[in-house]
C-alpha cells in the first residue's frame, strides 16, 4: 500500500468520523459516500492486516488538509496546510478491522510469528496511549476545554477498543500461546506493561484541563476492562456460546493460577484511589463546616475559594471513577471466579471489608456497586463460616454507612443553604436501596440450607442464632421504606422462608419477630396508588414513585405480581400465626372501617351524582384491604375456625382453643360490620359486596351471618333503580356493582352450599320476586338462576333436587317451548323476522328506528336468555355432580370401589336418565330441551348455505349478518398485546366494520353478529354438555339421535361454517363427544359425527393453507378476507355453489370483515386459519391421551409404576415442584390435586376408553383413520410450529397403533415419511425448532417399517430389534403390539417404500441408503440414530440448496445457516473459538502428578506454566 494510498485512507476515516473542525469544509454527501466506500473496499484489501499493524505502531497520524485563508478577493487567497490529528479515529478503525479478521481468520494463522507480530501491535498500540495520557497536561496545554474534553473521550474509546482487542486475543492464545498475558499487562510501563498508578503527591494543576479524564491511570483502566471482558466471555451465558468449553476451561485454569498476580494490584488501586476519595471529602467537609460557621454557603464563595473547592470535587470524581471501574470488574469475578478470590485475605487483600465499607460512600454511584458486587457474592454456592462473616458483618455496616449518609446529607443540606428534603433522601438513594433490599433478601432465599442444618439456629440458641435473627430483623426494617419496589424485591424470599416446614415449623420462632412488620408492609403496599396523583405532583411521595416507575403501564404490572406474591405471604402467615395474622388484618379493617366507612372523606368526587368514584381515598383503602383478608382467611388452618371437632385432642389444645376464640371473635366482628355496613355512595357499597365475598371461607366455620350477606348480595342485585322498565337509566357504576354482587353471590354459594339448604324455600320466593322484576339485569337473571342451581346441588335427596332444578327452569322451558319462539327458531325466514332482518330488507330505516330496535333487542334477549340460563344451570350440576366423591358416575357407591380391575364396567354403555340424574338433576330435563336446541342449531346453520348467503350478501343492510363483530376484529388487531383500551378505547375498533355504527348504537346492523356469534356459542356449549352429561347416550334419547345426527354431522352444514364457528364446533362439542362417549357405543354413536367430521376437516384445512403454500397455483388473493365491496362478487360465486365457491370460502376462513382496514381483516384471516389448525390439533391430543385429562391418567400410572420400582409410596404424596406437601400426605395426583376414595375405580374406566378409543380411531372405521391420518400428515407441512410439534406427537401415536397394519404402510411409509422428509431438507424458517421432532418422526417411521425396531411411545428412547423368524425374511412381531401406550407393533415385511423415499432425494444413492440402515443397526441410542439421519439428510438438503434462486419467500424460505439444524455442528465450528492442541499443564497439576510419580515432559507445551 504506497504512500497515496495510505492518504486516501486517512482522508476517508477523517471525513467519515468528521475528527477535526478543520475537515469540516470537505464533508458533503458525495464525500461522505466515497469515505465509506473506500473503507469497505479496505476491509477486502488482502494486504490490510500488515498495514493495520503498522498504524497501530504508529505514534502519531497525521491528515494534512489545504486549506484557503486570506480576505479581499480570489486573487488575494493563499493555500496553507493544516495538519489534523487522526490517531485515535485512525487507530479505533484498524482495530475494528483487526477484531473481524480475529474471527474470521486468527485460527487459520499457523505461524507463531504473525501471532505475536498481532499481538506486540495491540499491546505497542496501548502503551503509546498510556504515554501519551500520561504525558497529557504537557501536549494539551494549549488545548481549550471543549478540545480537551473531546480529547479525553476519544482516549477513553480507545483504551476500551483496545482492552476488547486484548481480551479477544487472550481468549484464543491464552494460557498457553500467551502464557506471558499477566504479566504483560500488570507490569509497570518501564518493563513493557501497561499498569501504573501515579505517586499520591502528584497532584495536577487544578486550573488545567486534565483533571477531568484518566490520565495516567489509563493503563489501568485498560487491565481492569480487559480482565472484566475475558471474564465474561468466559462465564456469562450470553457470551459463552462464542468460546468452546475446553478453551473457557483453559483460559479460567489459567486466571486462577496466576490470580496473586494481579489481585493485589487491583485491591491496591482499590484502596489508593479510595483513600484519595476520602481525604477529599474530609477536606470539601472542612470548607463546608467553615462556611456554614460564617453563615454562608457554596454559591457564596470568593474567588480564591471556588477554584480550590472545585478542585477538591474533580479530584474526588475522578479517584471515584477508578475506583468504580474496580468495582465492575471485581462484580464479574464475584459473579463466576472461584469465591476464595473474594473470601481469602492473601497478601492482605480483604475485599469482603472493602465493599462493605464502600457501602457508605455514594461517589460514582459506589455504594451502589458495592452492593451489585455482594450481591453476586450471596448467589454463588458458598459455605457456612463464608455465609455466617458476610451475615454477621451485613447489619453493622449497614447501619454505620446509613449514619455516614445521614450525616452527609445534612452536611450537603448546610452547604445549600436548604432544609433538608427526606423525600428527596429517599429518591436520590433509590438505587442503593432497591439493590440493598434484593441483595439482603438474596443472602437468605441462596442458603436456606444453612439455617436448615444449623441445630443451633433452628432450635433459637447461640450465637449463630442471634446473628440471623439480627440479619432478618434488618430485612424486615427495610420493609418500612415507601417505595413498593423495595418491598416487592424481598417477596420471593419471604414466600421461601414461611414455605420451608423445618424453618416456620411450631417450635421455631425464627421468623416470628418479622411477621407484623412484614404483614403491615404488604397491606399498606398492596392499596394502589393512583399514578393521577403521583403525575400531578399530589402524592407526598410523588418523586420517589416516579423514580421507582417509569410510567403507570410499569407500575401495573408491578402491582399485578406483586399482589400474587403479597397474597401467599399473607395466606402462608396466617397458616403459621393465626392469631397475630388476624390481629393484624383486623387493626387495619378498623381503623379503615372508622376512617371511611361513613364517606366522610370525600375526594375525586363525582362531578355529576356527587359520589364518591373508583379512585376516592376511601373505595382505594377498601379494595387494598379486600385481598389481605380474603387469604388470610384462605390460609388460617382449620383448628383456628372450626369449633366442632371437640373429640379432636389436637383441636382442643387449650393454646389452640385460646387462638380459635380470639380469632373467631375478631373475624366475627368484620363480618358483623361489614353485613350491617350501609353506604350511601356506590362504589362503597361495591366494596362491602367484596368485601363480603373475601369471607367466604369463613362463613363456612360460622354461618350465623351467612344468611344475611346472601340478602345484601340480592338487594344489591335491584340497586339503583329508579322506576320499572328504565333500566337502561343505570349509571355504569351501578351495572359494576350489580354484576359484581352476582359473582359474588355465586363465589360464595358455591363455597358453602349446603349451609343454605335449610333457607331454599326463603330463597327461592326472594329470587322469584327479583326475577319478576323488569329491572333487573339479563346477566343478574343469568346468576340468580345459577346461585339456586348451586343450593339445589347441596340437596341429599336426588328426586327432591331434580324436582327443584326443573321447577327453577320452568319458565325457560316454558318459553322454549312456546309457539313463538319455536316458529322463531323453526325455519330460517322465522329467524330472521325475529330478529328485524327480513324487516330491514323491506324498510332499511327500521334498523335505527328506536322502536324498532328495542323490540329486536328484547326478542334477541329473550331468546338468548332461555338458552343461556338451561346452560349456566347446567354446567353448575354437571359441575357439582364431577366434584362428588364418584366424580359423577352412575353407580351407587357400594358398587363403585370393587369396580377397579374389572374389563367390563356396567356403566360403559347406555345408561337411562334416571340413573344419570342421581347425581345431575339436570339431566331428566334434556328431552324437553333437546328438541328445540336441534332445530335452533339447524335453523342457525341452514343460515349460512350458499344459497342463503347468495340471497343477503347483496343487501346492503342485511349482508352484516354474516359479518364478523367488532370484538373479534379488535382480537385480530391485538393479539398477544395488553395495550390499548378495549373495543371502546383508544386504538379499539368500534364501529370499524359496520362504517360508524358499533354495538352499543341505535343500530341492528353492528349487532346482530355478536347475536349470532353468542346464540351458536350457547347452543354448541349446550351440545358439548349434553355429551358430557352422558344423556345424548342415554335410551330416551334414541329416537331424537338421527335427527341430531343429521344436524350436527350434516356434510352440508360443516361445509357452510366459518373457520370461527368450526373452531367452536371442536372446541365445546366434539372434545367432549370423544371423552365422554363410552367405550361400548363408539360404533352407534361417535362413528356417525366422526366420518363426516374427519372427512370435512381434511379437505377444510388443505384448502384453508394451499394459498400459504401455493398449492396447484393457489393464489394468495383468494385469502385476503371478503369486504363490503366484494359481497355482489361473493353472492354470484355462492349462488353457483360448488368448489367455485367453497375454495375460496375456506381461504378466507370464511371471514366477512365488512368495512374493516385490509391490515387488520388479513390479521384476522391468519388468526382464524392457525386457531382452527392449532384447535384440531388439541383436539386429536386429547382424544389420544397427549394432553387433558386422560393424560393425566397415564402420568399417574407412570408415577405409580415409578412408586412400586423404588419401593417408595411417598411419591405418591406429593406433585408438582412448584407446591410445598407435607410429608406423609394423602396420594395426590400428578398435578397436585388430592385424590377421592374412587381415584381407581374413575381411573380404570378412563384407562379403557383411552385403549378402546384409539383402536376405533385408527383401525375400526376406514373412513374415520383414513381421514384422520391424512389430516395428520398434512398438517406436518403447514407453516405453523405449534400445529406441526403436535402432530409430530400424534404421528408417534399412530405408528404404535396402526405401523403393523399393512394397509397403513403406503399411508406411513411414502405420504407421512415423505411429508417429514421434505420439511427437514426443505429447511424453511417457520420449522426451526421442531427439526429435531421431525427427525425423531422419520427415526419412528423407519425403524418400524423397514428394519424392524421398536420404539418407547413417543418415539422415546433407544431402539429394540426384533429378531428374525426362522426363513429369515420376516421381523418376530413385539409382545406389546396391541399396547401402543408401550411402544406397538413393528411391520414384520420389512416395506421398501421409505427406502424409496429417500432413494429419490437428490444427491442420495441406494447405497447411501444401504449405509444409512447399517448404522441405524450399528447404534440404537436415540441420540446416535437422530444423528445419523440428521448427517444423511443433510446431503440432500446441500443438493436443493444448491439448485435454489435467491427468491425470498418469508416463512417458506430457507433458514440461514445459524439457523439450520443440519448445518449445526458447520457453523459451531466456524463460529466458536476452538481448542488450542497444545496441552495445559499448570504448576498444580504438576506437583499432583509428581506425588503419585509422574515425570513431566519437558517438551510439553505450557510445562513450566506458573512454575
Amino acid at each position: 500500500m504506497d504512500e497515496n494510498q495510505k492518504l486516501s485512507l486517512f482522508r476517508a476515516i477523517g471525513i467519515s468520523t468528521a475528527a477535526s473542525p478543520a475537515l469540516m469544509p470537505l464533508v458533503n454527501p458525495q464525500s461522505r459516500a466515497e469515505a465509506f466506500s473506500t473503507l469497505e473496499q479496505f476491509k477486502k484489501f488482502e494486504g490490510r492486516i500488515a498495514v493495520i499493524l503498522d498504524l497501530l505502531q504508529t505514534d502519531n497520524l497525521i491528515l494534512p488538509v489545504s486549506s484557503n485563508s486570506g480576505g479581499g478577493g480570489t486573487n488575494n487567497n493563499i493555500s496553507a496546510t493544516v495538519n489534523v490529528d487522526i490517531t485515535a479515529s485512525t487507530k479505533l478503525y484498524a482495530l475494528g478491522v483487526l477484531q473481524s479478521f480475529l474471527k474470521t481468520n486468527y485460527s487459520k494463522l499457523s505461524n507463531e510469528t504473525d501471532r505475536l507480530a498481532i499481538r506486540n501491535a495491540v499491546m505497542t498500540s496501548a502503551r503509546q496511549l498510556l504515554a501519551k495520557c500520561s504525558n497529557y497536561q504537557e501536549r494539551t496545554i494549549n488545548y481549550s476545554q471543549l478540545e480537551a474534553q473531546a480529547d479525553q473521550h476519544e482516549n477513553r474509546f480507545l483504551a476500551i477498543k483496545i482492552a476488547s482487542l486484548i481480551a479477544d486475543i487472550a481468549t484464543r492464545d491464552f494460557p498457553q500461546r500467551w502464557t506471558s498475558f499477566i504479566s504483560d499487562l500488570f507490569s509497570p510501563p518501564e518493563k513493557g506493561g501497561l499498569w501504573y498508578i501515579p505517586p499520591p503527591n502528584m497532584n495536577p494543576n487544578p486550573d488545567s484541563n486534565t483533571n477531568t479524564g484518566y490520565g495516567p491511570l489509563i493503563g489501568a483502566k485498560m487491565c481492569l476492562e480487559c480482565l472484566k471482558i475475558i471474564t465474561e466471555d468466559c462465564t456469562d451465558g450470553d457470551f459463552n456460546s462464542k468460546i468452546s468449553t475446553s478453551r473457557r476451561n483453559d483460559v479460567l485454569i489459567g486466571l486462577n493460577a496466576v490470580n496473586q498476580q494481579f489481585l493485589p494490584l487491583v485491591y491496591e488501586l482499590l484502596s489508593s484511589q479510595y483513600a484519595i476519595v476520602n481525604a477529599s471529602k474530609m477536606a470539601l467537609n472542612d470548607m463546608i463546616n467553615y462556611l456554614v460557621s460564617n453563615s454562608r454557603t457554596i454559591y457564596q464563595m470568593n474567588q480564591q475559594e471556588t477554584p480550590i473547592y472545585e478542585s477538591e470535587i474533580k479530584k474526588r470524581d475522578n479517584a471515584g471513577k477508578i475506583v468504580a471501574d474496580c468495582l465492575i470488574a471485581l462484580e464479574k469475578f464475584c459473579q463466576s471466579m472461584p469465591t476464595d478470590w473474594i473470601f481469602n485475605n492473601t497478601n492482605n487483600c480483604d475485599f469482603i471489608s472493602a465493599l462493605l465499607h464502600l457501602l457508605r460512600e455514594e461517589t460514582a454511584d459506589l455504594q451502589t456497586l458495592a452492593v451489585a458486587c455482594l450481591q453476586q457474592i450471596v448467589l454463588r454456592k458458598t459455605d457456612f463460616q463464608q455465609w455466617l462473616r458476610l451475615v454477621t458483618a451485613m447489619p453493622s455496616a449497614i447501619t454505620e454507612a446509613d449514619q455516614v449518609s445521614s450525616q452527609q446529607d445534612h452536611i450537603k443540606a448546610a452547604a445549600e443553604g436548604k432544609v433538608l428534603d427526606p423525600v428527596q433522601v429517599l429518591v436520590d438513594k433509590f438505587p442503593f436501596h432497591r439493590g440493598l433490599s434484593k441483595m439482603l433478601a438474596c443472602t437468605i432465599s441462596a442458603h436456606i440450607a444453612h439455617i436448615t442444618n444449623d441445630k443451633d439456629i433452628i432450635k433459637e440458641r447461640g450465637a449463630n442464632y442471634k446473628v440471623v435473627s439480627t440479619f432478618l430483623g434488618l430485612l424486615a426494617d427495610m420493609l418500612s421504606h415507601p417505595s413498593p419496589m423495595i418491598c416487592g424485591e424481598q417477596n420471593n424470599t419471604w414466600a421461601v422462608l414461611l414455605r420451608d416446614p423445618q424453618v416456620c415449623k411450631t417450635q421455631t420462632r425464627l421468623l416470628q419477630p418479622c411477621f407484623e412488620r412484614l404483614l403491615v408492609a404488604q397491606s399498606t403496599h398492596l392499596v394502589k396508588i393512583s399514578w393521577d396523583d403521583v403525575e400531578d405532583q399530589v402524592h407526598p411521595y410523588a418523586a420517589l414513585l416516579e423514580e421507582t416507575f417509569d410510567d403507570k403501564e410499569e407500575y401495573d404490572m408491578f402491582m399485578s405480581d406483586f399482589r400474587s406474591k403479597a397474597n401467599i405471604i399473607i395466606r402462608l402467615i396466617g397458616g403459621i400465626e393465626p392469631k397475630l395474622a388476624t390481629s393484624v388484618i383486623h387493626q387495619k379493617f378498623e381503623h379503615l372501617y372508622s376512617t371511611h366507612a361513613d364517606g366522610r372523606v370525600r375526594d375525586h368526587l363525582d362531578q355529576v351524582t356527587g359520589q364518591l368514584t373508583q379512585q376516592s381515598t376511601a373505595v382505594v383503602e377498601f379494595e387494598g384491604i379486600n385481598l389481605p383478608l380474603d387469604n388470610l382467611i384462605h390460609g388460617l388452618p382449620d383448628w383456628a375456625l372450626d369449633d366442632t371437632k371437640s373429640s379432636d385432642p389436637s383441636y382442643m389444645d387449650p393454646h389452640r382453643v385460646q387462638i380459635r376464640n380470639e380469632v373467631r371473635a375478631m373475624l366475627g366482628g368484620i363480618a358483623t360490620k361489614v353485613v350491617a355496613w350501609n353506604p350511601q355512595d356506590t362504589w362503597l357499597k361495591f366494596r362491602r359486596v367484596t368485601l363480603m365475598e373475601s369471607l367466604k371461607y369463613y362463613w363456612e366455620y360460622d354461618p350465623s351471618r351467612l344468611i344475611s350477606a346472601i340478602d345484601a348480595f340480592l338487594q344489591c342485585l335491584s340497586d339503583g333503580t329508579s322506576s320499572p322498565g328504565d333500566g337502561q337509566s343505570l349509571s355504569p357504576d351501578v351495572l359494576s356493582l350489580r354484576k359484581k354482587a352476582g359473582v359474588s353471590l355465586i363465589a360464595v354459594t358455591k363455597k358453602v352450599p349446603h349451609l343454605l339448604v335449610g333457607w331454599l324455600g326463603q330463597l327461592s320466593e326472594k329470587v322469584k320476586t327479583l326475577l319478576s322484576m323488569d329491572t333487573i339485569l339479563p346477566a343478574n337473571r343469568m346468576h340468580l338462576y345459577e346461585f339456586l342451581s348451586c343450593v339445589a346441588t347441596a340437596v341429599q335427596d336426588p328426586t327432591a333436587r331434580s324436582n327443584f332444578i326443573a321447577d327453577v327452569l320452568s319458565d325457560a322451558l316454558n318459553k322454549l317451548e312456546a309457539p313463538a319462539m319455536k316458529q322463531a327458531t323453526g325455519s330460517v325466514d322465522g329467524l330472521l323476522a325475529f330478529l328485524g332482518i327480513t324487516e330491514a330488507g323491506i324498510n332499511p330505516a327500521s334498523v335505527t328506528d328506536k322502536a324498532n330496535v328495542e323490540r329486536v333487542t328484547n326478542n334477541y334477549v329473550l331468546l338468548f336468555s332461555v338458552f343461556n340460563q338451561l346452560l349456566c344451570v347446567g354446567k353448575r350440576c354437571h359441575e357439582a355432580a364431577k366434584k362428588r366423591p364418584n366424580a359423577g358416575l352412575p353407580v351407587p357407591d357400594s358398587q363403585l370401589i370393587n369396580t377397579q380391575n374389572q374389563q367390563v364396567f356396567s356403566d360403559e354403555g347406555t345408561v337411562s336418565i334416571n340413573d344419570l340424574s342421581m347425581n345431575d338433576p339436570f339431566v331428566h330435563l334434556w328431552p324437553r330441551i333437546l328438541p328445540s336446541l336441534i332445530q335452533t342449531l339447524n335453523t342457525l346453520s341452514t343460515l349460512w348455505h350458499p344459497s342463503n348467503q347468495a340471497k343477503y350478501l347483496r343487501h346492503s343492510i342485511q349482508r352484516f349478518m354474516y359479518a364478523i363483530s367488532d370484538d373479534e376484529a379488535y382480537l385480530a388487531k391485538n393479539q398477544g398485546s395488553l395495550s390499548g383500551g378495549g373495543v371502546f378505547g383508544e386504538g379499539g375498533t368500534a364501529g370499524s366494520v359496520v362504517s360508524g355504527w358499533d354495538r352499543r348504537a341505535n343500530n341492528l346492523a353492528p349487532k346482530w353478529s355478536g347475536w349470532f356469534n353468542e346464540l351458536r356459542g350457547t347452543c354448541l356449549q349446550l351440545l358439548g354438555l349434553l355429551a358430557g352429561q352422558r344423556a345424548l347416550f342415554a335410551p330416551e334419547i334414541v329416537s331424537l339421535y338421527p335427527s341430531f345426527v343429521n344436524v350436527v354431522a350434516n356434510p352440508e352444514h360443516l361445509e357452510t361454517m366459518e373457520h370461527r364457528h368450526m373452531t367452536q364446533y371442536i372446541k365445546q362439542f366434539m372434545d367432549y363427544l370423544l371423552l365422554s362417549c363410552p367405550s361400548s357405543l363408539y360404533q352407534s354413536h361417535v362413528a356417525p359425527i366422526a366420518a363426516p367430521f374427519f372427512k370435512h376437516m381434511e379437505r377444510r384445512l388443505k384448502c384453508s393453507w394451499a394459498p400459504i403454500l401455493k398449492v396447484n397455483g393457489s393464489s394468495s388473493e383468494i385469502s385476503k378476507p371478503m369486504t363490503t365491496s366484494d359481497c355482489d362478487r361473493a353472492a354470484v360465486i355462492a349462488m353457483r355453489g360448488g368448489d367455485e365457491w367453497i375454495v375460496p370460502f375456506y381461504a378466507r376462513g370464511g371471514a366477512f370483515v365488512g368495512d374493516l382496514d385490509s391490515d387488520t381483516g388479513e390479521a384476522l384471516v391468519e388468526k382464524l386459519r392457525v386457531e382452527l389448525s392449532r384447535c384440531y390439533a388439541d383436539m386429536l391430543q386429547t382424544a389420544l391421551a397427549l394432553k387433558g385429562e386422560w393424560a393425566l391418567v397415564l402420568a399417574n400410572l407412570a408415577r405409580e409404576e415409578q412408586a412400586t420400582k423404588r419401593g417408595d409410596i411417598s411419591v405418591l404424596s406429593s406433585g408438582p415442584k412448584t407446591k410445598v406437601y407435607a410429608p406423609g400426605g394423602p396420594p395426590v395426583n400428578a398435578d397436585g390435586k388430592q385424590r377421592s376414595k374412587f381415584h381407581y375405580a374413575i381411573e380404570a374406566r378412563k384407562q379403557q376408553r383411552i385403549d378402546k378409543l384409539c383402536h376405533f380411531l385408527l383401525l375400526e372405521n376406514e373412513t374415520i383413520a383414513g381421514y384422520l391420518v391424512l389430516s395428520v400428515v398434512e398438517c406436518m407441512n403447514y407453516p405453523d410450529a405449534y400445529t406441526c410439534r403436535r402432530c409430530l406427537r400424534i404421528c408417534h401415536r399412530i405408528l404404535e397403533t396402526a405401523a403393523w397394519v399393512d394397509r397403513y404402510t403406503q399411508m406411513l411409509g411414502t405420504q407421512m415419511l415423505t411429508n417429514a422428509v421434505r420439511g427437514v431438507v426443505y429447511e424453511q424458517k417457520w420449522m426451526v425448532g421442531i427439526e429435531w421432532d421431525m427427525i425423531n418422526v422419520i427415526r419412528d417411521i423407519y425403524c418400524r417399517l423397514v428394519i424392524g425396531q421398536s420404539l418407547q411411545w413417543g418415539g422415546q428412547g433407544a431402539s429394540m430389534q426384533a429378531s428374525m423368524d426362522p426363513s429369515g425374511i420376516h421381523f418376530e412381531q413385539t409382545k406389546v403390539i396391541a399396547k401402543p401406550l408401550q411402544g406397538g407393533g413393528i411391520l414384520c415385511v420389512p416395506s421398501d417404500l421409505p427406502r424409496q423415499v429417500l432413494a429419490a432425494l437428490p444427491g442420495v444413492t441406494p447405497e447411501f441408503v444401504i449405509q444409512l440402515e447399517a448404522k441405524l443397526n450399528e447404534k440404537r441410542s436415540a441420540k446416535d440414530q437422530k444423528d445419523i439421519l440428521r448427517d444423511f439428510l443433510r446431503i440432500a438438503a446441500d443438493h436443493l440448496k444448491a439448485n435454489e434462486n435467491s427468491e425470498d419467500l418469508g416463512i417458506l424460505g430457507r433458514a440461514n445457516i445459524s439457523e439450520s439444524l443440519l448445518n449445526q455442528k458447520e457453523s459451531a465450528r466456524n463460529n466458536v473459538i476452538q481448542d488450542l492442541p497444545e496441552k495445559l499443564v499448570t504448576n498444580r497439576m504438576m506437583m499432583k502428578k509428581n506425588g503419585t510419580g509422574y515425570q513431566p515432559d519437558t517438551a510439553e507445551m505450557g510445562a513450566h506454566l506458573f512454575g
